[in-house]
Parts: C-alpha cells; structure tokens; sequence
C-alpha cells in the first residue's frame, strides 16, 4: 500500500464515528511499519478515546518508529481526555502525516508544533478536501461560528409539500421516510417552526436502533429546537415526551408560559427578534454556543424561506415524490419579492439518486 492508500483507510474509518461524535469531529488513524497496518482506530464518542489513542493501544510496542496517518491534527491540549500528540510523542512514532489541520483558530498548528519539536517529522495535506468533507458542520462552526444548516423538504413532483386543506402524510414512501432518520442522526440538532408542531405534532427523533448506526449506544437524539415567537407550544406536544431535549427559541416574555413548558419539560430561551419572530442568524449563533456542529431544518414554507432568504441554507436535500398535488396545494418555500428570472436563487446538483419511489436530490447554493 501506498500513502494515499493508508490516508483513505483512515478516512474510511472515521465516518464510522458519523452518528456518535457530536460535538467532537469525526476522526480516524492508522498505523504503519514496514508497509503494514499495525494500529487503526476511529473516535466512536464524545468523552471516550480519541483515534489516535485506539490505534497506539493496538499497535503497542510496534508503534515506535512507525509512520502515523490521521485524519485531523492532533489535539494538543487537555479536554475531556489528555492531549493525543503528547501519546504520540511518548509512543515514539517517526512520522505523523495529517490530512487536516485543526480548524479551530485556539488550536490549530499546535498540535503540529507539538510533534515537530519532539523531533517527529510532521507532514500535512494529503487527501485534505475528503478530510474536509468528513465534518463540514464542525469546521463550520470553528470557522464562521454558526452550524452547518441543511434543509430537507419532501413534496410532490410539481413542488407541493401540503395539500390545500393542510393534509401532507404522507408525501414520500416509508423508504423516504427512513433514509430521513439517517440524516436526522448525523445532525446535532433538528430545527422546525411552531405552525409546523401545531399541524403535525412531530416527534423529530431518531428511530433507528444502535446497530443500524456503526453500533454505538446509546442512539444519541439531536437537540429539538421550536422557533416559537408567541409561545404557542402545546404542553401536550409529543416531543416533549420523548428521549432527547427539546429547546423553544421565543420573542414572548410571559412567565407563566415559560414555567408551563418548562415543567413540561422543555427548555425556553429568548433571542434577538425580526418582526416579532426568532432572527435566524441569532438562532444558529445560539446553537453554535451549545455546540452544535449540524443542524436539519425540517419546516414549513414560511420558516424555510426565512433561513434561505438570509442566505443560510448550506444544503438542500429534496425527496421528490411521483405524484402531482395541482397549484392550490402549498408549496416548499415563502419567497416574497422573486419577481423577474434575474432574482431567482441558483442552486448547484450534488447527488441525485432514487430512494424508494422517490428521487432524493441534493444541491448547494450558488454562490459569488
């Protein structure tokens, strides 16, 4: 095996930690002497060893003198566990080549810093842009300091996500409908709006079990956030029963209400407002304080035209069932003001591929 090879290992075994990591990045290792793999490990959870950690455990004593492939920089200071270039420079290993440096601006290079004055030689940027591709929502949040937004929408072929009486389950197939618990895994939060709790009552969970998610327990439920500027949110709400938190972002003040839900179990926090509604920009601020690294908007036109509006829409995910609804059902976005061809919003293909009945398109923005 050659290099490039070695670096692809690493990388494949760190989508394994995809589901689990959150809020860490998603990284993996491998070690080798003479040409072979001795150690590899990927980091599976938040609070446990890191990659580099599993791979050394495993290579042992063949690790000294080896050469280190990873994923991202090593850490290089005190977290929840102990800094992974010192393990690195304890076991002895000869050379660390590293795909990625760490985006986070407090640490970045030091990690790198760290090996290099130990002696180890400290290479950097091989396989970088899949390195990169493996936490988008992460270096988002490092880098501009708000997650990485992705909206889903179902609707019909001719773009109806409702029928005209309000009527929507369902749109997609049951096969749709699961291939959306996946993403809904992969993201630290799930955000909706209050018109869409109170039409629908949603339970905007993960419903997949350990072993359908690379096996890691417990499944991690993303935090569900309600932008709720009245606090209109039923106590009765199912979410507010099940596994997970459940966050409402308002513009209210009443007391009452908010003690309400509280002791109904949500959590209730204000933020900066635009005509009496939650400003999305503060919201995703909010939720990078917490952490968060992805977040899925799963919600009607109204909320969905706002956060596409003020250009925070990373990544769009349609499914896009086989069926015509007609031009009185409700379409997927509010967009006042798109009124001549030069105001429309350009969108770039990434994927499209059929998932049940359905096709599942994935675009970007274009941008400047």
């Amino acid at each position: 095996m050659i290099a490039h090879e070695f670096m692809a290992q690493a990388i494949r075994l760190a989508r394994r930690g995809v589901y689990s990591t959150h809020p860490n990045p998603n990284v993996g290792c491998v070690i080798v002497q003479d040409g072979r793999i001795v150690g590899s490990g990927w980091h599976r959870q938040a609070g446990g060893p890191h990659a580099e950690i599993l791979a050394l455990r495993e290579a042992g004593e063949q690790a000294r003198g080896a050469d280190v492939y990873l994923t991202l920089e090593p850490c290089s200071h005190h977290g929840r566990t102990p800094p992974c270039a010192d393990a690195l420079v304890e076991a002895g290993v000869k050379r660390v080549v590293v795909a990625m440096q760490d985006p986070n601006p407090k640490v970045s290079g030091r990690g790198l810093e760290r090996l290099r004055a130990a002696g180890i030689l400290a290479e950097t940027g091989l396989l970088a842009s899949q390195a990169e591709a493996l936490n988008p929502g992460f270096i988002s949040r490092m880098q501009r300091g708000r997650p990485r937004v992705t909206l889903k929408l179902a609707s019909s072929l001719d773009g109806r996500t409702a029928m005209a009486s309000g009527e929507s389950r369902w749109i997609t197939s049951e096969a749709a409908r699961r291939d959306v618990q996946y993403l809904r895994a992969r993201s630290s939060a799930i955000i909706t709006g209050i018109d869409t709790v109170l039409a629908d009552d949603p339970s905007m969970n993960v419903r997949l079990e350990a072993e359908q998610l690379q096996g890691v327990e417990p499944v991690r439920q993303p935090l569900r956030v309600v932008l709720d500027s009245l606090l209109r949110m039923p106590e009765t709400a199912r979410m507010l029963s099940l596994p997970g938190g459940t966050l409402i972002v308002t513009s209210q003040q009443d007391q009452v209400r908010r003690q309400a839900l509280e002791q109904a179990g949500a959590e209730v926090v204000s933020t900066a407002a635009a005509a009496g509604r939650p400003e999305p920009q503060a919201v995703l601020q909010l939720l990078a304080e917490r952490e968060c690294n992805d977040v899925l908007l799963e919600c009607g036109p109204t909320l969905a035209g706002s956060f596409l509006r003020t250009g925070l829409v990373d990544e769009f995910i349609f499914y896009l069932a086989p069926h015509l609804m007609g031009d009185a059902a409700r379409g997927q976005f509010r967009l006042p003001g798109l009124e001549q061809m030069q105001d429309r919003i350009g969108l770039r293909w990434q994927d499209i591929r059929q998932v049940g009945s359905e096709l599942r398109i994935t675009a970007r923005p274009v941008t400047a």
